[in-house]
C-alpha cells in the first residue's frame, strides 16, 4: 500500500465518499489511488476554484464534508478562493494536494529561495489563514495520524476546510497499515492547526450549560417583544428540525439572517422577514422595535448589523448562542448575554427544562401580530415593477420564478443581482433550500456550486441563478455539467455586467463609470451561441409577459437547461441600507429601519411603534 492509497482508504473509512478534482503530475499518485478506491466518487471540474466551491456546497446541502484533490504549484493556488469561502461560512472539506518531491521543496532548507523544485509552492503557508490545519506531509510514517487528525478537525466545533500537502515522493512511499499509529484526540497537540481552533473549545455543557439555558429562557419569556434571529449554523449543525421545534414551543416571531432565509418557509405562522443591510423593511423593523433578540446559528457579521452596528436592536437585549468565542468579543457587537455553546448541546438543554412560570404569552402574541403586519404591509417586490415592458425587473422575475419552484428544489445563486434580489424577493416553501457564499461573497460560485448541489441532493432538482458578470468567472463548468449531463437549470440575469459594482460608482462616481459594461470598457458574449457551443439546450426572455412560459418550460425540459433574462439595469437594490443627507448635507448613516428608499418621517415612525400607534 502506498501513502496515497491510504489516504483514499482513511478517506473513504471517515464517511467521505466524494471527491472533486483535476488531475495533474504533481498528484499522480494520489489521482491513480483515488481513481482506484471504489468507495470514492470521482467528479472531474475544469478548474481547481471549481471543484473547491463545489466541494463547500455539497456539503453545505448534505452536512458531509467532501475531499478535494488538487496538483502542486498552479492546482492548489486556483482552489484557494473556494477554500477561503468555505473557511468563512464554517464548512468543511479535506483538501489533498501534490506536491514536489521532499529533495526539491525550497522550505526544507535555509535559504530565502522562491522556488526549487518544478512548479512548486510553498501552499500550506498560503493557506494556512483559510484552513482550521494544514500540514506538508513529510514523513510515510505519520500519514494515518495526519489524515484523520485532518478528518476530526474539518469536523470538530466550527467546522472549515483542512489541507493536506503531499510530496509526490511520499504519496509513491510503501507504508503497512496496521503498524501506523492512529489519530488520538485526547493527545490533540496545535501542530498545523490555525490559532482560532482553540476559540471552539471550552464549550458550555453540563450543570453550567443548564443553568445558562435556564436564565437565557426566564428571559425570553420574561421580554414582551422577543425575536429569534437564525443563521445558517442552524443547518450546519445538523439542528433544523430541533430549531423550529424550539420557536414553535415558544411561539417566538422568527428572522432569518442573510444565507439563512431557508431556515423557515415564508408561510410559517411564526415568519416576520428578513433583516438586514439588504434584507427587507418587515424583518428590520421587528428586529430593531423587538426588547429581547436570540441570536442562533449567526456570526451577525456587518451585513447583518449595517456600519452602524451600535444601533442595532437597540431597544433589546441581545443574547447569542456561539461556538466561537472569538464572534462574541468582536468589537461590532454589544452583547447582553453570550452563550458560547454548541446549538446541538443548547437545543437538547432547552427541550429539558420547562417554561417559567409567569410566561408573557399574550404579549409575545400581540408582537407576532404587529410584525406579521408590517412584514405583509411592506413587500419586497412592489406594483410598480411590473410596469416596465421591454425588459424585465429582476423582482418580478424572482416572484414568478419562486411562484413556479416547488417544495424540495435547491436553489444555488452566484452573487451581486441573482443574489441580492432573489434572496429578498424569494418566497420560500417548506423543504426549499436557498445559499450563496457570503463570507467570500465571489462571482463564479454559481456553475460550481450548482454541481456541488447536485451530487449532494439525491434527485432532488437544481436550480442556479447566476448573473451575466459571476457566470463568466467559472464560464467553463458549463461543460462539466453539459459532459455529466446534469439537470441543472440555470437562470442568467443579464443586466449587462457587473451591476453591483455598477450601483456604487453610479452613487460615488457618477463623472466615471469603469469596468462594468459594455459603455464602459468590458464585454461579453452572446449566450444564446455559447450555449449552442456548449451543446446546451437554452432560450431568451425579455419581456414579463413572456416571463412565466419561459420559466417553466426551463424547469420542464430535459436535462440541463439555460433561460437568459435580461434584466432592467435601471432598477437598483431595494430596499437596502444607504447614506442619507441631510438637510445641511452631511451623509450620514442610516440605522436598520431607515432603508432607501426612504419612508416619509410620519409613516416611519408609526411603522417604529412596537405594537402600533397607542390610543
Amino acid at each position: 500500500m502506498r501513502v496515497a492509497d491510504l489516504i483514499a482508504r482513511l478517506l473513504v473509512e471517515h464517511g467521505i465518499t466524494d471527491c472533486f478534482m483535476l488531475t495533474g503530475g504533481g498528484a499522480m499518485h494520489l489521482n491513480d489511488a483515488f481513481g482506484r478506491e471504489k468507495g470514492l466518487k470521482k467528479i472531474f471540474t475544469h478548474h481547481e476554484q471549481a471543484a473547491a466551491i463545489a466541494a463547500e456546497s455539497y456539503c453545505r446541502l448534505s452536512g458531509r464534508p467532501a475531499a478535494v484533490n488538487v496538483t502542486t504549484g498552479p492546482g492548489g493556488v486556483n482552489a484557494l478562493n473556494g477554500v477561503y469561502g468555505a473557511y468563512v461560512d464554517s464548512i468543511g472539506m479535506v483538501v489533498v494536494s501534490g506536491q514536489v518531491k521532499r529533495e526539491t521543496c525550497a522550505p526544507n532548507y535555509p535559504l530565502p529561495l522562491r522556488q526549487l523544485g518544478d512548479q512548486e509552492v510553498d501552499i500550506v503557508s498560503m493557506v494556512r489563514g483559510i484552513t482550521k490545519y494544514a500540514v506538508v506531509l513529510n514523513d510515510p510514517l505519520e500519514a494515518r495520524k495526519v489524515v484523520e487528525k485532518a478528518i476530526y478537525l474539518c469536523r470538530r466545533g466550527r467546522p472549515g476546510p483542512v489541507w493536506i500537502d503531499v510530496p509526490i515522493d511520499v504519496q509513491a512511499a510503501p507504508v503497512d497499515f496496521d503498524a501506523l499509529e492512529p489519530f488520538d484526540p485526547a493527545s490533540l497537540d496545535d501542530a498545523g492547526e490555525a490559532a482560532n481552533n482553540r476559540a471552539e473549545l471550552n464549550l458550555l455543557e453540563g450543570a453550567a450549560l443548564t443553568a445558562e439555558v435556564e436564565a437565557l429562557l426566564g428571559e425570553l419569556c420574561a421580554a414582551d417583544r422577543p425575536l429569534v434571529l437564525a443563521g445558517a449554523g442552524v443547518r450546519i449543525s445538523g439542528q433544523h428540525e430541533q430549531f423550529l421545534s424550539f420557536v414553535e414551543r415558544l411561539g417566538i416571531p422568527v428572522v432569518t439572517g442573510w444565507n439563512a432565509h431557508d431556515a423557515i418557509p415564508n408561510s410559517h405562522p411564526l415568519y416576520v422577514g428578513r433583516p438586514g443591510t439588504v434584507g427587507d423593511r418587515g424583518g428590520n423593523f421587528a428586529v430593531q422595535t423587538a426588547d429581547y433578540v436570540l441570536v442562533l446559528g449567526s456570526r451577525l457579521n456587518i451585513r447583518q448589523v449595517s456600519y452602524n452596528w451600535k444601533s442595532f436592536a437597540r431597544n433589546a437585549k441581545v443574547a447569542m448562542v456561539e461556538i466561537d468565542r472569538t464572534e462574541l468579543d468582536k468589537p461590532t457587537l454589544s452583547l447582553h448575554r453570550p452563550v458560547h455553546a454548541d446549538l446541538r448541546a443548547f437545543f437538547a438543554t432547552a427541550a429539558s427544562l420547562s417554561l417559567p412560570a409567569g410566561d408573557k404569552t399574550d404579549a409575545r402574541a400581540a408582537f407576532l401580530a404587529r410584525s406579521r403586519e408590517r412584514a405583509a404591509r411592506y413587500p419586497v417586490v412592489l406594483p410598480e415593477y411590473w410596469a416596465t415592458q421591454d425588459v424585465i425587473n429582476p423582482y418580478v422575475f424572482g416572484e414568478l420564478l419562486f411562484n413556479e419552484l416547488e417544495e424540495g428544489d435547491i436553489i444555488v445563486s452566484g452573487d451581486g443581482t441573482a443574489c441580492v434580489t432573489m434572496f429578498q424577493a424569494a418566497d420560500l416553501k417548506p423543504g426549499q433550500r436557498l445559499y450563496t457564499n457570503s463570507g467570500c461573497a465571489s462571482m463564479g460560485y454559481d456553475l460550481p456550486a450548482a454541481i456541488g448541489a447536485y451530487h449532494a441532493a439525491g434527485g432532488r432538482r437544481i436550480i442556479c441563478l447566476a448573473g451575466d458578470g459571476s457566470i463568466m468567472m467559472n464560464l467553463q463548468e458549463l461543460q462539466t455539467i453539459v459532459g455529466q449531463a446534469l439537470p441543472v437549470k440555470i437562470f442568467v440575469l443579464n443586466n449587462d455586467g457587473y451591476h453591483s459594482i455598477r450601483q456604487s460608482q453610479q452613487n460615488h462616481f457618477p463623472d466615471n463609470i469603469v469596468g462594468c459594461g459594455p459603455d464602459s470598457g468590458l464585454s461579453f458574449p452572446d449566450f444564446a451561441k455559447l450555449a449552442t457551443g456548449f451543446g446546451l439546450l437554452s432560450r431568451n426572455v425579455a419581456t414579463h409577459d413572456g416571463l412565466p412560459a419561459a420559466i417553466r418550460a426551463t424547469l420542464d425540459g430535459e436535462g440541463p437547461q439555460l433561460c437568459e433574462v435580461m434584466i432592467d439595469k435601471r432598477q437598483e437594490f431595494a430596499p437596502k441600507l444607504s447614506s442619507r443627507r441631510l438637510e445641511d448635507g452631511t451623509m450620514v448613516s442610516p440605522t436598520l429601519e431607515d432603508l432607501s428608499p426612504f419612508l416619509p418621517r410620519e409613516e416611519l415612525a408609526e411603522a417604529m411603534e412596537p405594537c402600533g400607534i397607542a390610543s
